[in-house]
């Protein structure tokens, strides 16, 4: 016994020791204690209630044992089975034990609902039907389930224990009736009587507390018809008003239970409980027939005022109220001009797909098989005076794939990842590869971005745990043939200190090496939590997190930006979207992580969120105001993907707010489908530098565009700004109804059917190669909209994507060019190119600056967007559709073109004089 308890609680004292120090190391002990004594004080409290409850109970019961043995019955062959009570006695307190203990275990997990209902900040808002704040239905509700459902828990097991010892002891007798044999009569000792109908009066008063439950929670939950989220026509008027006579019936079976507990008369529980079995049925009866007979006919207008709470509601659940509608006429057109103003839009226009880009890194820059790039991240930097879109990854070091995963290797050696790549995102090499602001190994830039730490300790891909401040030599990375060592000097991970450290470490991580090694010294420090996602939510669970933790370059350091958010499943009459039923959603806090230090940093980013508030109430200093992040880092805070995705759902419907107009979905839209490669896929949403229309200046925005259910053509897009001071404001651009503007499938479609793009591509995979269609991007320019679509070719056998092809549309016009810049020099006109940055460099076009080292000379940019390559691309153009117009038969237009061929060759010729 006392080995088992040895072998449960030592390694139990130690996770709880460790992390304690843990905690102590990143500033938050605070948030450990109160997180600890919650947990004690729930469990205490829930396990002195439960024991003292049952085992008074047990021992009450117990009493009527007054004889030494029972038969309980026989076995096949005669034998009596026998039951002690000094036996079946000594069982009682054991087992009120085991059972409080494990409510009480149950009941500590669930610490958060108590702190939240003790420090609950109201919304100021109220329901419309009983008049409570939300606060209520988030912040309460939740405890009074747990206490109802733990204490109905404890009714029926003290019911059940109690009734069996007094059927054993012959208290309760069961009799046959006369001429009634399939009901027998139950005759119960006064003492068994009185005991059972106290428990009875309970366990009756906790399902009148449930019915009272039902009331509000009519709110939070769909109606039967689907029409409405919360209560309906027939839940005000049917259900509500037949739990209310529930409510008074159940009552008052309780208080007949405690009353026949001292009375004679048997018949009132009976009576009581009939009556309540009556209501209940006659309420499901009279709530079908009204929904059947008075709402289905009527439905549009008995549920109006229903609609409309479920429309304000979602709206605020998921600040669809901030959304900024704009028209838009549909009747603009794009020249030149147009292209030319809104050059910062086209420069940064995202030519590099994510998973293309990936795969691309993955052979180019991961440099050596241990290193891992796990993801690639949007972001903005101002790059030698420029406003920039970039794609980035970090380096980080993926143990998993060493040659020799000895425990010195994983733990002491290869401790951290080094480095990132980084470029822009419309850039490309003659070659059909991305173009890097920084590469290699050490970390080179040809751009004026500083990086004085490029080691990486914490990140997407961490190990469990790694040692450092050792006597080993950890790698830093590899030169030529040998390999550069380096020695941390940060302030991450706990001190190891002396033995009893090592040893409380050894059995945490199952490691005796921690303990024998000879490499460890008194200032040797072991980090662990080391992976974004799980450091994040060792200190803060009660947040939920966006899957897409994204990298930093701030102040010659690495960062990563964590998007956290507050939610629930409580909103009354929110509609739900996305997993797990939450109909609430806020972005309300950004943590900020150290690559090299491991610091992490919780800043409230929407204070006036009460959810986010409440936590600051339960946990005082963790959440800083968001004035305190460092400027650096603050320009590269983004509205994250999660939740733009989630509020672009719910718009789709919810921007309808007539109710007329809601109950037959006349205006709900839907993400658009795009047919790929033979299955359909919803359009993601996507990151881009553009200029808004009626907005002076480019910013960082996330788009996604709607088109009408069940329809293809474009009905509108929507943004999330990033930028300053309109950071997580909406946008929505809606195209009138009456004009048809394309949408998303209808052009991916046309390109399809291009006679020219379909048999290139055609041709492309015939040969062996490998056509990966990517992204098709919306580009919205003044009131008019640019369709853009890169492709990639991927030689047999080859690994690496290369940009090969970029398909323009506008209008009724569709080229495929070599760079973005050709394509619209077909559509528009040479004037675009001069006044457009080359998208198409040398191999060797940039010198890089080595990153510690001295500054070296850096070459010309070699572009290929030159007069002759602008007139070659027009010409090219004009001469494939004049080749299809002569297949179809369209001599007119072959004559068209013939003759423009003819123009841009004869200028050819007079700029090579």
């Amino acid at each position: 016994m006392v080995a088992a308890v040895l072998l449960f609680a030592v390694p139990s004292a130690t996770i709880y020791y460790t992390d304690w120090l843990w905690f102590q190391e990143l500033g938050y002990q605070g948030v450990f204690l109160r997180t600890l004594n919650a947990q004690a004080l729930v469990f205490t409290t829930t396990f002195t209630i439960a024991f003292v409850f049952l085992f008074l109970n047990l021992r009450v019961a117990r009493r009527a044992l007054s004889r030494p043995q029972f038969v309980l019955g026989t076995t096949e062959d005669g034998r009596s089975i026998v039951i002690e009570s000094r036996m079946l006695a000594n069982l009682l307190l054991p087992g009120a034990l085991i059972v409080s203990f494990g409510l009480a275990l149950s009941a500590s997990n669930n610490w958060l609902p108590w702190l939240s209902a003790l420090n609950a900040e109201p919304f100021g808002d109220q329901d419309v039907l009983f008049g409570r704040d939300v606060a209520f239905y988030v912040f309460q509700m939740p405890v009074f389930d747990m206490i109802r459902q733990q204490a109905l828990v404890l009714a029926v097991l003290a019911l059940g224990a109690s009734g069996f010892l007094y059927l054993l002891s012959g208290n309760i007798v069961m009799e046959p009736r006369h001429g009634v044999a399939f009901w027998p009569r139950l005759n119960l000792a006064s003492t068994a009587r009185r005991h059972l109908s106290l428990l009875l009066a309970l366990l009756l008063a906790l399902m009148a507390w449930g019915t009272w439950l039902e009331l509000p929670r009519t709110l939070i939950t769909g109606a039967a018809t689907n029409v409405v989220f919360g209560a309906s026509y027939t839940d005000v008027y049917a259900r509500v008003p037949f739990l209310r006579v529930s409510l008074v019936v159940m009552s008052l079976a309780s208080l007949l239970s405690f009353w026949q507990a001292f009375a004679p008369q048997r018949w009132l529980l009976p009576l009581a409980l009939g009556a309540y079995v009556v209501v209940s049925t006659a309420g499901g009866l009279y709530a079908s027939f009204v929904q059947r007979f008075v709402v289905t006919p009527n439905e549009q207008t008995t549920e109006q005022p229903y609609i409309l709470n479920n429309i304000a509601a979602t709206r605020k659940a998921y600040a669809l109220d901030r959304v900024e509608e704009r028209p838009l006429s549909g009747d603009a057109s794009l020249s030149a001009d147009d292209i030319i103003a809104n050059a910062g839009t086209i420069e940064n226009v995202r030519l590099w797909d994510h998973q293309p880009l990936l795969q691309t890194f993955g052979q180019l820059q991961e440099i050596r098989p241990y290193y891992d790039f796990v993801n690639v991240d949007n972001d903005r930097y101002t790059l030698d005076g420029k406003y920039r879109q970039v794609m980035l990854s970090l380096r980080e070091m993926n143990t998993e794939l060493l040659s020799n995963r000895s425990w010195v290797n994983e733990r002491l050696t290869f401790t951290h990842g080094y480095g990132l790549t980084l470029g822009p995102v419309n850039e490309v090499t003659s070659v059909g590869q991305p173009v890097l602001f920084v590469r290699d190994l050490p970390p080179v830039t040809t751009v004026d971005l500083k990086i004085d730490e490029p080691s990486i300790y914490y990140g997407e891909k961490s190990s469990d745990y790694v040692l450092v401040k050792t006597q080993q030599p950890e790698f830093h990375y590899p030169k030529g043939e040998d390999n550069v060592t380096s020695a941390y000097n940060g302030t991450g991970g706990v001190e190891l200190g002396g033995l009893f450290r090592r040893l409380l470490f050894a059995i945490r991580f199952g490691a005796t090496n921690i303990v024998v090694t000879s490499q460890l010294t008194a200032e040797s420090r072991i980090m662990f939590h080391r992976q974004i996602g799980e450091r994040v939510r060792a200190i803060a669970p009660f947040l939920q997190y966006d899957a897409d933790p994204y990298p930093v370059v701030a102040d010659g350091r690495l960062f990563w930006i964590q998007d956290a958010y507050t939610t629930t499943t409580n909103y009354p009459y929110a509609t739900p979207f996305g997993a797990r039923g939450i109909n609430y959603l806020r972005n309300s806090v950004k943590v900020v992580i150290d690559a090299y230090h491991g610091s992490t940093a919780f800043y409230l980013w929407e204070p006036t969120d009460p959810i986010a508030m409440t936590i600051n109430r339960i946990f005082p200093g963790l959440l800083k105001p968001m004035d305190e992040m460092p400027k650096a880092l603050r320009s590269h805070v983004r509205y994250p993907e999660e939740i733009f995705k989630v509020q672009a759902a719910a718009f789709a419907t919810f921007h309808m707010t007539n109710p007329q107009v809601f109950y037959n979905k006349e205006d709900q839209w839907q993400v658009p489908v795009i047919d790929d490669e033979g299955s359909a896929t919803p359009m993601q949403p996507y990151y881009t530098i553009m200029r808004l229309p009626g907005e002076k200046g480019t910013e960082f925005i996330q788009m996604l565009p709607f088109t009408p259910r069940l329809k293809d053509n474009l009905a509108a897009w929507m943004v999330a700004r990033s930028d300053g001071e309109h950071y997580g404001r909406l946008m929505v651009f809606q195209f009138p109804k009456q004009k048809v503007v394309f949408g998303p499938r209808q052009i991916v479609a046309r390109i399809n059917q291009d006679q020219v793009i379909s048999p290139q591509i055609t041709l492309w995979n015939q040969q062996g190669s490998t056509v990966i269609q990517g992204t098709l991007l919306v580009i919205p320019i003044n009131e008019s909209l640019l369709y853009v679509r890169p492709l990639y070719l991927r030689s047999a056998g080859g690994r690496i994507p290369e940009l090969k092809r970029v398909i323009v549309a506008y209008q009724d016009q569709i080229v495929m060019a070599e760079t973005l810049n050709q394509g619209l020099v077909q559509i528009f006109g040479r004037s675009v190119a001069t006044a457009l940055s080359p998208d198409v460099r040398s191999v060797d076009d940039v010198a890089p600056t080595v990153l510690g080292a001295a500054v070296t000379t850096q070459t010309p940019l070699v572009g290929v967007s030159s007069d002759l390559a602008v007139l070659a691309a027009q010409a090219n153009g004009h001469f494939e559709r004049a080749t299809v117009a002569q297949r179809e038969g369209n001599w007119a237009l072959y004559g068209e073109e013939m003759k423009k061929l003819s123009e841009v060759l004869a200028q050819m010729d007079k700029i090579r004089k």
